[in-house]
């Protein structure tokens, strides 16, 4: 018998979050100390990723978290130290791109590199245990409107700043039919921008994708040319 999936509040965050981390730590393994470009750009890129990474580490735990404890107190309790723990982590990362730049050396560089590598690997075994058990634990307590409704309140609380980060990673990690499905679900009027920020972002044959699966839904004809 098939079980229809339930909604999953983690997936698409996380997908865009692994890439995100993924991106950054190849950029710093290959960054250049003899170019000065190069490496302030490497560094703004981790700079953005450890922004990004707290912010969506407070989000769960203004949240989610308390969704869960609301219904199964304690359940939330392992995850909620790990944030703490990240946040030491995120704190320890910033003061070693700082002395990097200031020294930007070869061995500075390669220690920072595999203390993010070690970060990117705690926080994609953290991700599981959220995907996993977390998960349950919602969908045990939630209906799939209610989950939809903690998700519209966490989208109202960030930024266009910071939506627009999270849209760049969304956009270049998810499959053809999450992409068509983020950008068919929004309001008619948000469209053009995400799909003048998609169009930059994908290749030839994933932008000719997406513009087959909203053909239905009408592309705006300055893109869709």
């Amino acid at each position: 018998m098939h079980t229809p999936a339930r909604y999953n509040i983690y997936a698409p965050i996380h997908k865009a979050l692994r890439l995100f981390m993924t991106d950054t730590l190849q950029g710093l393994g290959r960054m250049d100390l003899d170019d000065a470009q190069d490496l302030a750009a490497g560094l703004a890129r981790l700079d953005a990723l450890l922004d990004g990474a707290s912010a969506h580490l407070q989000h769960e735990t203004d949240f989610i978290h308390p969704a869960i404890e609301a219904r199964s107190s304690g359940a939330s309790g392992r995850i909620a130290a790990e944030h703490r723990e990240h946040l030491d982590a995120i704190a320890a990362l910033r003061a070693q791109a700082a002395a990097l730049r200031a020294a930007p050396e070869p061995a500075a560089a390669h220690r920072l590199y595999r203390q993010l590598a070690a970060f990117v690997a705690e926080n994609f075994e953290h991700m599981d245990v959220e995907e996993t058990r977390h998960n349950q634990a919602l969908w045990a307590a939630y209906s799939d409107a209610e989950l939809a409704a903690i998700e519209g309140r966490i989208l109202a609380s960030i930024g266009p700043q910071e939506m627009g980060q999270w849209l760049h990673w969304m956009l270049r990690a998810f499959s053809p039919a999450e992409r068509a499905q983020l950008v068919g679900g929004l309001p008619p009027e948000a469209r053009p921008p995400v799909l003048a920020q998609a169009r930059a972002l994908l290749d030839d044959q994933d932008w000719a994708k997406l513009c087959r699966a909203l053909a239905p839904v009408s592309m705006p004809e300055a893109l869709a040319a």
